[in-house]
């Protein structure tokens, strides 16, 4: 990765997350290892979209706000999105149909089908997808706040009511509307847009050490002391979400190390292929291999399995399919600028006339006003007597 505005440590991130998020769905295809398991995928996902936002935030948000770059936002966050998770909703409803199967999270009848392909759906972890593309489609609302936000300061305080009453309210996290994840979309598009306008700070390796110590505690905090309710989603976890964030951007010492590391990035790569596909893999082979090894060896198998057909579809599947829509859509505007050129050729010609018809007037003008000039002084050498003075004071003879 050589892009300007990659930041390795958030790429190993990601890939923590949707190892945790893995591991929190163990329970559902290995039952008699779930009571065993402390499940963290809550906190993965909260993670998730704390980072979404960030990003958003920082990709974007220094850019001019025009319908051009509006328009490929969301052309690129949908080819992103949509054709591996669609190819996930096929193969889940694909395995839902089959009989005697009795897949763990399936989609069932044509109207959830429908409903998925729609984004719209909520089986397994097909929820989070939902909520992802509502804040894409507000966004542009944000960018306009981010980039102006003195003319659209009414927009700000609503924006912070709707987060405020969320607080107060306590609306449950998991679930297919934007509003109860919203906090956590915000707040890292705040960290977001600080991370790219506060660009002195250096941070030390005691920063690295309190950034790794906090991304365990935001993983372990309710597991660990009965002070804290049970409940994940809150005003408090979305501001520590985009707190590690930020933190992690600054790519300190210790964390950059561990987070930045070959394995840890790769997970990052293809996490997104990783989160949808896991379960239908996980359940496939133990299906396969249940009757040859124990089950912690096969628990160990299935996360190996996982994690090599995640990375299969993410080279087969989510990185052309984005290429293809997004080559699709840069060559319909190249067409429609092709289109639109004649029309624009056509105008600079005039305004090019235009311009020289001006030059012509004021070259007219200034000839006039030399002739007013004009004297006839008779010589005696003159053939017709006739002498032009310029203003320069120099003779030429006529």
């Amino acid at each position: 990765m050589s892009r300007p505005d990659y930041i390795p440590s958030l790429d190993g991130l990601r890939g923590v997350a949707a190892l945790l998020v893995v591991e929190a769905h163990i329970g559902f295809i290995f039952p008699i290892t779930a009571p065993h398991l402390v499940t963290l995928g809550d906190e993965a996902v909260g993670l998730f979209f704390a980072l979404s936002g960030f990003l958003m935030a920082h990709l974007y948000g220094s850019r001019p706000v025009t319908r051009e770059n509006v328009l490929d936002f969301l052309v690129n966050r949908f080819a992103r999105i949509y054709p591996v998770y669609l190819a996930a909703v096929v193969f889940v409803a694909m395995l839902s149909i089959m009989q005697n199967l009795d897949f763990v999270q399936p989609i069932v009848g044509v109207t959830d089908f429908v409903r998925h392909v729609f984004l719209l759906g909520s089986s397994g972890v097909f929820w989070s997808i939902p909520p992802e593309i509502q804040f894409y489609l507000l966004f542009p609302v944000l960018w306009l706040c981010l980039a102006q936000p003195h003319r659209y300061s009414g927009v700000i305080v609503g924006l912070t009511v709707v987060v405020v009453v969320d607080g107060l309210i306590e609306l449950p996290g998991p679930g297919i509307m934007l509003v109860s994840k919203l906090p956590y979309f915000l707040f890292g598009a705040i960290a977001g847009m600080m991370h790219s306008h506060w660009n002195r700070w250096n941070p030390s390796a005691l920063t690295g050490i309190l950034t790794l110590f906090l991304l365990a505690v935001f993983f372990t905090y309710r597991h660990v002391s009965s002070g804290f309710t049970p409940e994940f989603w809150s005003l408090q976890s979305a501001v520590a979400a985009a707190v590690i964030v930020g933190l992690v951007a600054r790519q300190p010492p210790i964390a950059a190390h561990v987070l930045a590391a070959g394995p840890v990035r790769f997970l990052g790569r293809i996490s997104f292929s990783l989160y949808l596909f896991h379960v239908p893999i996980m359940f496939l082979t133990r299906l396969t291999f249940d009757a040859l090894m124990p089950e912690p060896a096969l628990i160990v198998v299935t996360l190996f399995v996982a994690a090599i057909g995640a990375w299969f579809i993410h080279e087969t599947i989510e990185v052309p399919g984005r290429r293809r829509l997004v080559q699709l859509w840069q060559d319909n505007r190249l067409r429609m600028v092709s289109r639109e050129t004649p029309a624009g050729q056509m105008d600079r010609a005039i305004l090019n006339l235009q311009e020289i018809e001006k030059r012509l007037l004021s070259g007219a003008t200034s000839t006039m006003a030399d002739q007013r000039q004009i004297s006839t002084t008779p010589e005696p050498d003159a053939v017709d007597g006739t002498v032009i003075q310029d203003n320069r004071n120099g003779k030429l003879r006529a």
